[in-house]
């Protein structure tokens, strides 16, 4: 007898995508509501609908999901975007996160968790301050009049955030929870050689697909370029004990602007007569893709991500526990309290820095507010809440505030937004007109 498992589990997902969408499209509602209280339904009362032991190949969906998900969100972060806003997207990424989790962190000293160390502090940060891009996109995509600079600044906080908070988990607080002590200074210079060497990787990886990709012109192969540039980018840093995150969004955002580049040259006469060095290396006269076959991979591969984000749903229903989260209560309501009002003053500190900083544009109290509630927390917490080992004390506690936090943000700060957007009278100069 044959076991049609993956078949039904396949039907399962899509049926679910597809009626979450058709849903949400007929109540104005963000459809990532839907499929998160579809699945925990489905995976709890429909088992059928589900024959396959998530629990067991919980790793291996993991891994299998990580790359889509981030090559995605990675694709539509254009490479010109970066260079105007790249100090924005830093303070964002990179500083807004490591003092987030340096001051959840500094309430060890208030022994607001009872019974955990400085590490246990920094690593149950870092997994809650890591934003899920699928469930930002899924809500601000239906909310017209959002302009370029702040839809820049959430995509690329959310993939940068994601990056910064897997190497603070992973090379900074996981051995220091796990130890009881670390090497302030060595850990400092390892998540530092983490980082270049990330980057370094991704770039290389990047630029040889970008090569590739010329050999070849039809949307179908560039798309499955992309999808193996995106998990050979991924294995590859991950064996070498670097960050696969990180490695990977560097090396779809590298290929993307090389191709940006050669679009630009071609629509511009007096670039495409330009015989530059760098040009010439990289064969500029020759397209890797067209301008409507991009779109198409973008368009794919945010439907695959989308799946992807799904099947971590799936995990995530198997993780609820509502006698966990009961039990739990309180700790998860602190957290997300925190975790909200650090993001809120971080955010706030970004919003008017501009009048400050000469690179860094002002968004306002509109922005602030926008970029705040867009803190939705998803599958990279949950990714790295599963990685804590078993033999630790605390890893059932870790579990049900980082279950509870993701649940409470999507649906909180979704609500939020939404209400906001849905009955705010727009005006001409409403929604950030005056940044743009």
């Amino acid at each position: 007898m044959h076991s049609f498992a993956p078949e039904i589990i396949l039907i399962t997902i899509l049926g679910l995508v597809v009626f979450s969408d058709a849903v949400a499209n007929k109540l104005k509602i963000p459809s990532v509501f839907l499929l998160l209280i579809g699945s925990y339904i489905v995976y709890t009362y429909v088992p059928i609908a589900v024959p396959i032991d998530l629990k067991h190949y919980f790793d291996t969906i993991i891994l299998f999901c990580i790359p889509l998900i981030f090559m995605g969100d990675a694709l539509h972060l254009h490479f010109s975007d970066i260079k105007k806003y790249g100090l924005d997207i830093f303070y964002l990424a990179v500083v807004a996160v490591a003092l987030s989790i340096s001051i959840g962190a500094s309430l060890y000293y208030f022994g607001v968790f009872e019974g955990l160390t400085l590490g246990a502090y920094v690593s149950l940060f870092a997994i809650n301050m890591a934003t899920d891009a699928v469930s930002v996109q899924s809500i601000l995509s239906r909310f017209k009049g959002i302009s370029h600079h702040i839809k820049v600044l959430i995509e690329g906080e959310s993939l940068g955030n994601d990056a910064t908070a897997v190497i603070a988990f992973f090379f900074i607080g996981l051995p220091w929870m796990m130890s009881g002590e670390i090497d302030a200074g060595h850990a400092a210079m390892d998540a530092l050689r983490v980082f270049i060497v990330s980057l370094g990787i991704g770039i290389a990886i990047g630029f040889s697909f970008y090569m590739l990709m010329k050999l070849f012109s039809d949307k179908r192969g560039e798309f499955f370029a992309f999808i193996v540039e995106a998990y050979l980018a991924y294995v590859i840093a991950e064996e070498m004990h670097v960050s696969g995150i990180l490695t990977l969004i560097t090396a779809i955002i590298a290929t993307n602007a090389w191709i940006d580049m050669d679009i630009k040259a071609m629509e511009d006469a007096d670039a495409h007569k330009n015989k530059s060095f760098m040009r010439t290396l990289r064969l500029g006269n020759i397209g890797a893709t067209t301008k409507e076959r991009l779109e198409y991979i973008y368009e794919m591969a945010k439907e695959f991500g989308y799946i992807a984000a799904v099947m971590i749903f799936f995990v995530l229903a198997e993780m609820v526990h509502p006698q966990k989260l009961w039990e739990y209560k309180t700790e998860i309501l602190i957290m997300f309290g925190i975790t909200t009002l650090i993001r809120a003053v971080s955010m706030a500190k970004f919003a008017f820095i501009g009048d400050k900083v000469r690179h860094i544009a002002p968004v306002g109290v509109e922005g602030w507010f926008i970029l705040t509630f867009s803190g939705m927390k998803g599958a990279l917490s949950i990714i790295l809440v599963h990685m804590i080992p078993d033999s630790f004390a605390y890893k059932e506690l870790f579990e049900a505030v980082t279950v509870g936090v993701v649940v409470l943000s999507i649906f909180v700060y979704g609500t939020v937004l939404w209400v906001y957007f849905t009955f705010k009278p727009k005006t001409e100069a409403s929604i950030f007109k005056g940044h743009l």
